[in-house]
This record gives structure tokens, sequence and C-alpha cells, in this order.
């Protein structure tokens, strides 16, 4: 655990104390917890952890981590909890690899402290392409369960944190202009379903100047290419002589 501003987040950390570091940012929504990776296509705990230092997080509310609740709350409080768990942890650079959620929570990190970060994987991104009910559904459904667990809420707490997470547009996190600035090398492997469409991985890949793109990733037939894909796209940006990447 690491605790910030009242929130004890929980992380793990596996594979060689000398390995390159690796961010986790796992898929779930506002679930995001890094047992989440356990019932993916592509797992990094599983295909990265030989080689690189793993830190998988649970994000504030979601799995072991637990945070209180406010109206200011929104994708800048989680993005202060990952680089702080970066900071806790004295990590100065490092990838970061994110599915679903992950992929605006990367995003957002590439546009607010590049610096930190050598390459991204973004798997499946969620983004907004005629889908917001969805992600208020999702939303809502978390808030059901753990509300009784935050007397501290309102409801107009909940519903100011809700509108700042998914009242934006496009990956949520930056604007076009900002996301076509973003030099940090990128591969992307599209989503396909109302939560990740595809517009919003086709249209990430086509804005930022150095993007791999992976149309086809999660069926049995293609997930062993884009597996090595992703293991080569993070050694060619492992630099050399940190860690066993390259």
């Amino acid at each position: 655990m690491y605790t910030r501003d009242g929130a004890a987040l929980h992380f793990d950390l596996e594979g060689p104390a000398d390995g390159y570091p690796v961010l986790l940012i796992a898929p779930g929504g506002m679930r995001s917890a890094n047992d989440k990776w356990n019932a993916m296509p592509w797992n990094p705990r599983r295909s990265l952890a030989d080689t690189y230092r793993l830190i998988g997080m649970d994000q504030r509310n979601a799995g072991r981590s637990t945070a209180p609740v406010s109206a200011s709350d929104g994708w800048a409080t989680y993005a202060g909890d990952q680089l702080g768990l970066l900071d806790h942890l004295g990590v100065e650079r490092c990838h970061v690899v994110g599915m679903c959620i992950g992929g605006p929570y990367i995003i957002g990190l590439l546009t607010a402290a590049p610096e930190r970060f050598t390459s991204a994987v973004l798997l499946q991104p969620v983004g907004i392409d005629g889908n917001r009910d969805a992600f208020d559904d999702v939303f809502d459904g978390w808030r059901a369960e753990i509300a009784a667990d935050h007397p501290e809420a309102a409801p107009d707490d909940w519903a100011a944190f809700k509108s700042n997470m998914w009242d934006a547009e496009f990956v949520l996190t930056a604007t076009r202009d900002q996301v076509a600035s973003i030099t940090t090398p990128m591969l992307v492997a599209m989503g396909n379903d109302q939560y990740h469409p595809s517009s919003t991985s086709r249209e990430i890949a086509s804005l930022a100047p150095s993007v791999t793109f992976i149309e086809r990733w999660k069926d049995d037939e293609s997930l062993p290419a884009a597996g090595a894909a992703i293991g080569e796209f993070l050694a060619r940006h492992t630099p050399v002589g940190e860690g066993d990447g390259r």
C-alpha cells in the first residue's frame, strides 16, 4: 500500500527487481484492479514478468484500494495517484501498459508527464462514440456497490464525479490536438465493441505521430503474433543497459 490524500492504494510488484519498470493499468472501468488482467486474452503479468519489473495498481475504490469520494474527483485525481505511486517507488521513467479505461489514463499521463514514460501500450482503449449512456451505467453500477462505504459523499458529489469522468469527448482525457502532440511511442491494439469503439483506436493511431497499430489481436489466431509484437515494441523502446528488456 501507499497513501495519498486519504487514499490507501494497493499495488503488486512482480518480475525481477532489476528489470526495467512497467506500470500496469488494468481493465475494468471504475473497477480497474490488477487482478482483472488474469482474465484477459493477453495478460502482461504472465507475458512480461520474466523480463520487466511490473507495477500493477488497484485504482482508488477498486480491488483492494480505498479512498474518500468528493465532487472534485476525476481523471486528474487518478493521474495523481498513478504518478504518485511512481514517485513512492522512486521510478523516474518506465513503460506503461493499459487496457480499456487504461487507454484514457495513459493518454492523460502522456499529456501531463511525458518525460516519465519511454513507451505506452494501449489495448482496446475506451472512447466516446455514441456510447456515453453505457459509461454512465457503468459508473452508476459501481457507485451502487460502494456508496454505503462513503457517507462523506452526497448525491451532488457523485453527480459531479461522474460528470468529471464521462462528460468529455473522444478519449476523455485529451483533445485531438493534444493527442496529435504526443511524441511518446505508442502501440495501440484496436477495440471493437461498445465500450472500446474501433473508431477511437483508429483515430488515436491516425493522430499521434509515433504509433504501432494492431487491428486484430484478441482471437486465438491473432494473439500469438500480437503478443510477440507487444514484446518486441517494449524491448525496442527499453533504454540500453536498463533492465533486460533489450
